[in-house]
């Protein structure tokens, strides 16, 4: 007798690829946010000028409020559509976000005053906010044990928008000041109808969990989390980790051009090659870290790589090597995928998008606040009345920062986290 024709396998292949279809629509999502920053900040002195005239420097106070504006949205509403996700679902928050985010970058594209754009960049971050709830769209589709690689994935997604999304914008710059508007509408508008056909929902009955303000606001958020056995020491960490990393977008063109004289074309190009490495890491290189090393070790290895790297920027002299070292640098990606498995699997299923909503807020929070401190170190040890000629002098204050984050990782959960 004939065998029968192995039609199943066939099939269940094509089932495959469909199920990673939400998972690519999740990294499109993320990459599209890093992308909608980047793709509009080669544009934005030239913009904020016809907008409003000036000055470059007035641009720049200008470009420092929009900055500001959209990272504070982006910390107040975090918790608040990660608990809205808890309650109506992940696939509503995600595609009306999309949408509305397609709708302002429109709004900034024909936008005839300052204020119009400062208005866009309010929605603008509160969109954007919804990385807590893609996050926990990928925890409700994981395995506990595949989470932190899967928060990887997420990394790498936003890794790639933050290469693409400068590169991007200085291209379509030679079109005009408002051509990278368009094509950020553009591409969230076409992950939306994407994710209208591919995204299924996850939260059911068995892990919906009813919508409380005091629970979806920043501060409520943390408490609420708080309270929860091991994860203060986690999100302090967590914490920590973002305020030494947003040196790099803090200072690194001011840096790079007192440091060693780069001009715009390298300063962009070694972005992109961080960017680059970061994604790379962050969606594959941390699975092989994570097997040989547990998510606690993973963490711990990262703190290390980052504070050799870090104190290494701070005091070379050379360029080409300071380029060398950025993969080493990069290598810090590990860090928060490691952190978030952690703690994903210390709450419960239906405070998934609660615990992502609170990162989103410690990590926006950091970044409100890391660039204040970063760009006034830089001036102070590059000010003609410095007593000390230190350029690198923010890469050793988050040198520090990384090792009192490695501390409160060993001292607070020493007995706690298996590795």
């Amino acid at each position: 007798m004939r065998p029968k024709p192995q039609r199943i396998s066939l099939h269940g292949q094509r089932r495959c690829s469909i199920s990673r279809l939400p998972l690519i629509f999740i990294m499109l999502t993320v990459m599209i946010d890093a992308m909608g920053i980047g793709l509009i900040i080669p544009v934005m002195p030239d913009l904020i000028q016809e907008l409003g005239g000036g000055t470059l420097a007035e641009a720049a106070i200008w470009g420092g409020i929009l900055s500001t504006t959209f990272a504070a949205m982006q910390f107040l509403f975090g918790p608040v559509m990660g608990g809205l996700s808890d309650r109506f679902g992940r696939r509503p928050v995600l595609l009306v976000a999309l949408v509305v985010m397609a709708l302002d970058y429109v709004v900034m594209a024909v936008a005839g005053s300052i204020w119009l754009l400062l208005a866009g960049r309010v929605v603008g971050g509160i969109t954007a906010a919804t990385q807590s709830t893609a996050s926990a769209y990928m925890a409700d589709i994981s395995a506990p044990h595949e989470r932190a690689a899967r928060f990887g994935l997420v990394g790498a997604a936003f890794g790639a928008g933050f290469v693409l999304g400068p590169l991007l914008g200085g291209l379509l710059a030679e079109y005009g000041t408002r051509a990278p508007f368009w094509l950020a509408a553009a591409l969230a508008f076409g992950n939306a109808i994407f994710g209208w056909v591919v995204l299924k929902e996850t939260v059911t009955d068995a892990n919906r969990r009813k919508f409380e303000w005091r629970r979806a606001n920043p501060l409520g958020a943390l408490r609420a989390l708080g309270r929860l056995e091991g994860v203060t020491p986690l999100l302090l960490v967590y914490f920590i980790y973002y305020i030494g990393f947003a040196v790099y977008p803090a200072v690194w063109s001011y840096f790079g051009k007192e440091r060693f004289e780069w001009a715009p074309a390298t300063i962009g190009l070694s972005l992109a090659l961080f960017g680059v490495t970061m994604a790379l890491i962050q969606g594959g290189l941390i699975r092989p870290i994570l097997k040989a090393l547990g998510e606690r070790g993973t963490v711990i290895a990262g703190h290390l790589f980052s504070i050799a790297s870090l104190i290494g920027i701070a005091m070379i002299t050379s360029g080409t090597w300071v380029l060398i070292l950025t993969p080493l640098a990069a290598l810090g990606g590990i860090i928060p995928p490691a952190l978030q498995g952690i703690m994903s699997r210390r709450v419960a299923d239906d405070a998934q998008g609660e615990l992502q909503g609170a990162l989103t807020s410690a990590s926006a929070l950091a970044m409100i606040l890391s660039p204040l401190a970063m760009t006034y170190t830089f001036a102070q040890f590059t000010d003609a009345q410095a007593p000390i000629y230190l350029p690198g002098a923010p890469f050793l204050l988050a040198a520090t920062l990384s090792t009192i984050g490695l501390a409160a990782l060993i001292i607070g959960t020493r007995a706690r986290i298996r590795a």
